[in-house]
């Protein structure tokens, strides 16, 4: 089910199953608190600042732990020096996975590399996002898939843009006629002329799961703390975000009902923000579990494993790793009416502003816990597979069921540790975890 770990050892054991003696030793911040800047006023502001030990630096004074925006990476990494014990948010190249062109590209790329390396069967297992192709560069190509379905519906989306900005359905080729001349939002840059802002076509996913008859994807949030080796985390809550409208095929011009990002929903004008679009996954999962039973929704979930897994692989030679940096992704997943998941985008700064009391109370956890499994307290061992609302779900290598034996060749083997959806008993765990630490529990 998952491609190979890009790695120049063939048989080896995950690294939660290495002795602690081969573990990267940590830079210990023991003597005092642990400074942190951010330049955003949201909810990682108020759990920053209510983190026991942490205090925020001065201005752009020294830090430790820098929450910053892409901005900042793309204007002052190459020129910072980060001390050995310093972390911060992203990673150099990082929109190599979520600019929507680049992943599409890195994908298809990956695709190929693994059909050549193990056949076209592993390769079926990359069949998770639609046709896509990224204009103008392959409108040529586009126009000959296009040309194949006829009656088909597409999807236009600019490549560097989210939030729903920039976003059209459409049936017809003449329909982008105007885009295609160039009567389109220009990308300006310093160094050259005017140039085209790059789109990326789908293919539309016309039979989307309903719920209630309304359409809706699924937010879900990927911890990476390395890509070489790959190490990443996933939290077991996150939502579903529903449109406002009934679905339809009948007017594919109405954005509330074909998109289902926040922004756009809340411009509704029935729109209630007492109610919300959201369902948290657990509940989505129960709805599912008793309308179709367990069998078909572990599967649907192990499916979701698998796009986080060959998405990370599929860049894990190109992303510039560095042990200082780690990344947050927000994946966006939608569900057919077979209940398969499709990969729609991934993003590299999911809005961590709150929607209501319940988004708030989810997205303050989840930050909590990011801070916990980054652990610059280091109050942890390094061997754990669960902390917080984090599961560890990949380390160097599927991460194995309790009962796997101990150095058996683990390269090809699914992970099955995953609880997306599943009960999010945080505190609890986290009580458990630090019962026999002295240090305060962080929440």
């Amino acid at each position: 089910m998952f491609a190979k770990p890009q790695s120049n050892v063939v048989s080896k054991v995950p690294g939660y199953m290495q002795s602690k003696g081969t573990q990267r030793q940590k830079a210990i911040i023991c003597d005092r608190e642990i400074r942190f800047r951010t330049s955003l006023q949201n909810t990682i502001l108020d759990v920053l600042r209510a983190r026991h030990g942490w205090q925020e630096a001065d201005g752009d004074g020294e830090w430790d732990f820098f929450w910053c925006d892409r901005e900042w990476i793309h204007q002052n990494y190459d020129t910072t020096f980060l001390q050995e014990h310093q972390k911060i948010l992203h990673f150099r190249n990082y929109y190599e996975l979520t600019r929507k062109n680049l992943m599409v590209k890195n994908l298809k790329r990956f695709k190929r590399q693994t059909e050549k390396e193990f056949g076209k069967l592993e390769a079926q297992g990359f069949e998770f996002y639609p046709s896509t192709f990224e204009l103008p560069l392959e409108y040529h190509i586009f126009v000959e898939e296009f040309k194949k379905n006829p009656g088909a519906i597409w999807i236009m989306k600019p490549a560097a843009k989210s939030q729903g900005h920039g976003i059209f359905l459409f049936r017809k080729l003449k329909d982008i006629t105007n885009w295609r001349k160039g009567d389109y939002q220009p990308v300006s840059d310093q160094t050259q002329k005017e140039v085209p802002e790059l789109y990326v076509v789908q293919r539309y996913i016309a039979d989307p799961y309903l719920v209630g008859g309304r359409k809706f994807d699924l937010r879900v949030y990927v911890l990476v703390l390395s890509f070489n080796p790959i190490k990443a985390w996933l939290y077991r809550e996150g939502f579903a975000r529903f449109s406002n409208t009934r679905f339809s095929l009948d007017s594919i011009d109405d954005t509330y009902v074909h998109l289902t990002n926040v922004a756009v929903q809340k411009t509704a004008p029935d729109y209630d923000p007492e109610k919300g679009c959201k369902w948290s996954l657990h509940r989505l999962r129960q709805f599912l579990l008793a309308k179709h039973g367990v069998e078909a929704v572990q599967q649907t979930f192990k499916e979701i494993d698998n796009i986080i897994v060959k998405s990370l692989q599929s860049v894990q030679k190109i992303i510039i790793n560095d042990k200082h940096c780690f990344e947050m992704y927000g994946f966006d997943v939608i569900l057919d009416s077979k209940l398969k998941p499709w990969l729609i985008e991934i993003n590299a700064s999911p809005s961590l502003t709150a929607s209501g009391k319940e988004d708030y109370q989810l997205k303050y956890g989840l930050l909590c816990d990011v801070l916990n499994v980054l652990d610059l307290e280091n109050r942890l061992s390094g061997q754990e597979r669960r902390i917080g609302g984090f599961d560890l779900l990949w380390d160097d290598g599927p991460v194995l069921p309790d009962d796997s034996p101990d150095g058996q060749e683990v390269i090809t083997v699914p992970t099955t540790t995953t609880y997306l959806g599943c009960h999010n008993d945080r505190r609890k765990q986290l009580r458990e975890l630090y019962r026999n630490n002295p240090a305060k529990t962080q929440n």
